[in-house]
């Protein structure tokens, strides 16, 4: 027996004394669903899936990974968009699957204890009847849990007034690598010290595996009113998007689809979108009817000045959900008229909007490859679908080379490479474009402080200064890293 087949075998048996028999997959059919997130063009095939259903057991299997040096890598619903949750070879999956229950709802307090395996939407439905709602809503909220909501920082169409999960959470639990157990934050609006609740949402299952969050729940609001526009220029819906924040309207939701993207949801959904537009804003308002009023009164104005063509107001709660549901099923929609496609994430300011839009357009030319943009131009976090098939050798690397020129171009308008969806594995090379060697070196100090062997989901969103030397995108004076001292992972 060699010495990985022996260290194999010690995990396994170390994992049993822990878990019951069927919370352990190792079989090779068992692991494939696992090989994955919603990132599938990376695939790897872990050793083994462990599922707990305490915190107890979480502890367990972190400390026995710790003391034999096996990379885990935490996962939820498997929805991620950035290969966040892509398995290690010779580490285990630890699914939160199982963790499932609402704990408490506090309506006095306005806020709800639960699991990380909760769906997103779940939160909501369970609060509904109290008048009440979960705010932030990313596309996969019907699957994605809210553990990986945590992890990546998740965001969605409201996420403009409302915030991103690290504004409506309050409160996590968090495991470390040597099974400790720890609380961040409390169930008060602020706490002493560092914020380190800010530190670890969106750090995505690198400093620790979340097995409790406190979020915050939110009143519906008396009034809720949606608009759609339909624009001949591409150009003029970006314009629109910065008059109406310039004129300090903070709408619900703010959003904005090509004509690709509106002929697929189209097509899909049966939203009532005008399939010749080249462009099309979904803009909600919300609060009481009187403010309500006033601002579509407004909005219908600037986007009038902004050359829309019609103006539609929903009439109707059910042509409010239809209109959303369009947008909200944009990405399966496009994933009917293209055998792949590569979801991208960048953020820019607004007022930059148009410009980016026509160089995406420029790069599609360039690259042969279609794209369907659909993006919360609210707060300038673009989504571009490039559009290419896996089956084509050399497709998917040109669309690799298509996507990280979009994310150089969001860093050159002075935006960022990621949104809500996360760098995971696939923005690795994009966050050398992005951050110094300086700020890369904190990251790795980080990373150190909580996770001095790197076994938490090793070789992700930051990455080695070595890999950006190598990709010209960092500057090494004489082969030399300052600080050789500090690990590179």
């Amino acid at each position: 027996m060699n010495t990985a087949t022996a260290s194999y075998s010690a995990l396994l048996q170390q994992l049993k004394d822990i878990l019951p028999e069927d919370a352990i997959l190792t079989a090779k059919e068992d692991l494939h669903p696992y090989e994955c997130d919603g990132m599938s063009a990376y695939r790897r095939l872990p050793l083994a899936v462990v599922l707990p259903t305490t915190t107890e057991q979480v502890q367990l299997i972190l400390k026995t990974c710790s003391r034999l040096k096996v990379p885990v890598v935490a996962r939820g619903a498997g929805t991620g968009l950035s290969g966040g949750a892509l398995p290690h070879e010779q580490g285990i999956v630890l699914s939160l699957a199982r963790f499932k229950q609402i704990l408490e709802i506090d309506t006095a307090n306005l806020h709800a204890r639960v699991q990380p395996g909760v769906r997103n939407l779940a939160i909501s439905q369970a609060v509904d009847h109290l008048g009440l709602f979960y705010a932030p809503d990313p596309s996969s909220q019907i699957a994605c849990s809210i553990g990986g909501n945590v992890a990546e920082n998740s965001g969605g169409v409201h996420c403009l007034k409302y915030g991103l999960t690290v504004h409506n959470i309050l409160e996590i639990k968090l495991v470390t690598i040597d099974g400790e157990l720890m609380t961040i934050g409390n169930d008060r609006q602020d706490t002493p010290g560092y914020d380190l609740l800010a530190l670890l949402t969106g750090s995505e299952g690198m400093l620790g595996v979340v097995v409790e969050v406190l979020v915050k729940l939110t009143v519906k609001p008396d009034t809720v009113q949606v608009l759609m526009a339909d624009f001949a220029a591409v150009n003029d819906a970006g314009d629109a998007v910065a008059a109406i924040i310039s004129k300090g309207i903070i709408p619900a939701g703010l959003e904005m689809m090509d004509n690709p993207a509106i002929r697929a949801a189209e097509d899909f959904i049966h939203a009532g979108y005008p399939i010749d537009a080249n462009a099309i804003l979904l803009c909600e308002l919300d609060g009481t009817e009187d403010e309500v009023s006033e601002q579509v009164a407004r909005v219908s104005a600037i986007l009038k000045n902004h050359r829309a063509g019609t103006i539609h107001i929903a009439k109707t709660a059910a042509e409010r959900a239809r209109l959303w549901a369009g947008r909200k099923a944009a990405f399966p929609a496009v994933g009917r008229i293209s055998p792949d496609y590569y979801c991208m994430d960048g953020t820019i300011p607004r007022k930059h909007l148009a410009h980016v839009l026509n160089q995406i357009n420029e790069f599609s030319q360039q690259y042969g490859l279609g794209v369907a943009n659909v993006f919360h131009a609210g707060d300038g976090n673009l989504h571009p679908l490039i559009l290419y098939d896996a089956n084509r050798a050399g497709e998917l690397e040109k669309a690799e080379r298509f996507g990280a020129d979009i994310l150089e171009l969001c860093v050159k308008v002075g935006g960022s490479i990621t949104g809500e969806h996360g760098v995971g594995h696939e923005k690795l090379d994009s966050m050398c474009v992005q951050f110094g060697e300086a700020e890369l070196e904190v990251f790795h100090a980080v990373k150190r402080a909580f996770d001095p062997d790197e076994l938490l989901n090793p070789g992700k969103a930051v990455p080695t200064l070595h890999r950006c030397a190598e990709l010209g995108a960092m500057h090494v004076h004489h082969g030399q890293l300052s600080h050789p001292e500090l690990p590179r992972f």
